[in-house]
């Protein structure tokens, strides 16, 4: 549920980059919006996936990390964007890598969850 709500924020928030941003912010600015849009959508398809996987019979344990810290990358890493472009509050763009490394653990948790099982 979480991923599915998730994604219906990115559609919502990706047609708002489109129309509402258009003549508010610049051209860079639009693009960090749509970044962050984009990532959200990837991750939040991935927490769908996730209850799949937890189905066929991964650790539990493992995936629930990795909801984790997709949940905690969606926040910090496209959050911190959308704040940035709509606030333009510099000091909350180094949050933004933390929300990247958060994504780049829970796929290795994934990983390892898929390497756990095939032994």
């Amino acid at each position: 549920m979480a991923g599915a709500f998730l994604a219906l924020v990115a559609v919502m928030a990706g047609a708002f980059g489109a129309h509402g941003l258009r003549n508010l912010v610049s051209e860079r600015g639009l693009e960090v919006f749509q970044t962050a849009v984009t990532y959200q959508m990837y991750h939040s398809i991935a927490l769908v996936l996730l209850a799949l996987l937890a189905a066929q019979g991964l650790s539990r344990k493992l995936l629930a990390w990795s909801v984790g810290f997709f949940l905690a990358g969606i926040l910090l890493f496209s959050g911190s964007l959308y704040l940035l472009v709509l606030t333009d509050i510099r000091w909350i763009g180094p949050i933004t890598p933390l929300g990247g490394l958060c994504f780049m653990v829970g796929w290795a948790l994934l990983i390892t969850s898929g390497l756990r099982r095939n032994k």
